[in-house]
């Protein structure tokens, strides 16, 4: 329910904040006062486009707020679905400055399609341009559907799953036979280059392996050369290392033995060169055993390079070449028994079109079921709306070209004038007709339609008297089940308030500016006898007000 309104510095309003009620919410004033901007800046808060003349004059900026009470759980959960997450209360707020806007949730920033989606839950707004919905013939397959209910809905679950498997199966089938128009081609291709893999005989990690070893043979000369040099540093040339310590060894023996610390030195150094002969030993021998395997080098170079060249072709380690050809095998073997993945996808095809044919017809004979209802129980809505020669009849054109709603196309018919021919909505209702028609349909679904509220912009329009008693008693009824707020100019309807506004236009400081105020019970006689007598309010007026409220009250007892 939508328990309040915030509006800040908007066209021309300052600064206004209205609590509204359950039941029938009336909004009225004259002509000019700022009804349709009350109305336009709720459609703001919900997403509406903007410009900056939105803005009241002279300020930065403009600030709308909703505030909505969520007591169902079904909304509740659908919120949840939307990671909007709400106990009591749901604010929905958008501030408007120069050539930009923002919205938040509960003070959370969102984009404006997310407050859209939450607008769907919590408000339904229907203005003179929604009736215009009926105009389009394909709204009217949605109406009907809305009044099937749930037994209908699953249907259309159970179609919208066997319409999706089917076009999985016809999608697998196409695949199959395209693929099958270049089979000869691509098996050739394939076995090319799995055969190619194949003859390499990779194995994992090998490729660091080579590269160690070519590195090692490509350097082969700078390791001897260094190696020589060592060897002759330390043992293989006169005046080497070997030497000097042989030396120094013999300046250590003849003190040793006078001296602790000489006798530790001396030791000491035997170690060393005990170390280095162990040293020249092996570097003599690595020298004297090892040299240039140029075969060797040569056949790491061609390996090296067949590696890198499938690497360039399939992938960047061998482990991913490997894995290209296990999936090179399966698209193989996939073409070599082609034949029979084709017989096992058309046998897929054929039983997902026979479910969606069986589904299909189930839907479509439950629409002519509820399509009976819905004719004999729109016929009834309009003669209660005053419509007391009207005729009604959805035609339902079955045809064969399936679609996730089924094969059903519909449109609603209509006669309003004895022994007139039925013919398409569309053409033949007015502006006032289509309004009254709409408001029919939408009391038909109230106790099926979760919004909590619905606001009605002149769904008076061009109807008075018996016609407009009529539309006020059905507005009630709606009531029932949802929060209607109502903005008009007719007094019959007005009386059926449960609460009733009135907008003004005033002037401050040399402005005009737009307010808003609940009236109670003499406030509110007052206004409906304005709205029945004009600017002077007569006596007659006042208890034509009082009258029209008295018959209003007991109808509302009596329902």
């Amino acid at each position: 329910m939508l328990q309040g309104l915030h509006v800040k510095n908007f066209a021309l309003i300052d600064e206004l904040e209205v609590d509204f009620s359950e039941g029938l919410n009336i909004l009225s004033g004259e002509t000019g006062a700022g009804k349709s901007i009350i109305l336009g800046s709720i459609n703001f808060c919900l997403g509406e486009k903007f410009s900056k003349e939105m803005i009241k004059d002279d300020e930065s900026f403009s600030l709308v707020e909703l505030i909505f009470s969520i007591d169902s759980e079904e909304v509740r959960k659908s919120l949840e679905e939307l990671e909007i997450y709400a106990e009591d209360e749901l604010i929905i707020s958008r501030k408007l400055t120069m050539g930009r806007s923002s919205s938040k949730i509960n003070s959370e920033t969102v984009p404006i399609t997310k407050v859209k989606e939450v607008a769907e839950l919590l408000i339904n707004i229907h203005g003179q341009n929604e009736s215009q919905v009926l105009q389009n013939t394909k709204k009217h397959l949605e109406i009907l559907d809305a009044f099937g209910g749930r037994e209908l809905d699953e249907l259309k679950e159970a179609m919208e799953e066997a319409y999706h498997e089917y076009k999985s199966a016809k999608g697998r089938l196409d695949e199959l036979e395209a693929d099958g128009k270049s089979r000869e081609r691509e098996m050739s291709f394939l076995e090319f280059e799995i055969a190619e893999i194949e003859d390499a005989s990779l194995k994992t990690g090998e490729d660091d392996e080579l590269e160690d070893e070519y590195k090692h043979l490509q350097n082969w000369q700078k390791i001897c050369d260094g190696m020589n040099k060592a060897h002759s540093e330390t043992g293989g040339a006169n005046d080497c290392a070997a030497d000097r310590i042989s030396y120094a060894l013999k300046e250590l023996s003849a003190v040793s033995s006078y001296d602790e610390k000489a006798s530790q030195c001396y030791d000491m150094l035997q170690d060393i060169e005990s170390l280095l002969t162990d040293f020249n030993r092996e570097i003599s021998s690595y020298l004297s055993d090892t040299e240039f395997d140029e075969e060797r080098f040569n056949q790491i170079e061609n390996r090296l390079n067949l590696i890198n060249r499938l690497k360039s072709k399939y992938g960047d380690s061998i482990d991913t070449i490997l894995g290209e050809l296990e999936n090179k095998k399966k698209r193989l073997d996939l073409f070599v028994n082609i034949e029979a993945e084709y017989d096992k996808a058309k046998v897929a095809l054929d039983s997902a079109f026979g479910k969606m044919k069986s589904v299909e017809s189930k839907l479509h004979d439950k629409r002519a079921e509820v399509a009976t209802l819905f004719e004999k129980e729109l016929i009834e809505a309009l003669n209660d709306l005053n419509f007391s020669s009207i005729d009604f009849k959805v035609n339902i054109d079955r045809t064969d070209h399936y679609q996730i709603n089924g094969c059903d196309n519909v449109e609603f018919y209509i006669s309003t004038n004895t022994g007139e021919k039925l013919k398409p909505l569309n053409k033949v209702a007015s502006g006032g007709e289509l309004s009254r028609i709409m408001l029919a349909i939408k009391t038909l679904q109230a106790d099926k339609d979760r919004t909590g509220t619905m606001i009605f912009d002149e769904i008076d329009a061009g109807i008075s008297g018996k016609t407009a008693q009529m539309v006020a008693k059905k507005l009630h009824l709606l009531a029932r089940f949802h929060q209607i707020v109502c903005i008009t100019h007719l007094p019959q309807i007005a009386a059926m308030e449960d609460s009733h506004y009135l907008i003004e236009k005033q002037v401050k400081d040399g402005h005009s500016i737009t307010t808003i105020k609940p009236l109670d019970e003499d406030e509110s006689n007052l206004e409906i006898s304005r709205m029945v007598g004009g600017i002077d309010v007569t006596d007659a007026a006042l208890n034509n007000a009082r009258e029209l409220k008295a018959l209003a009250t007991e109808y509302k007892k009596g329902v």
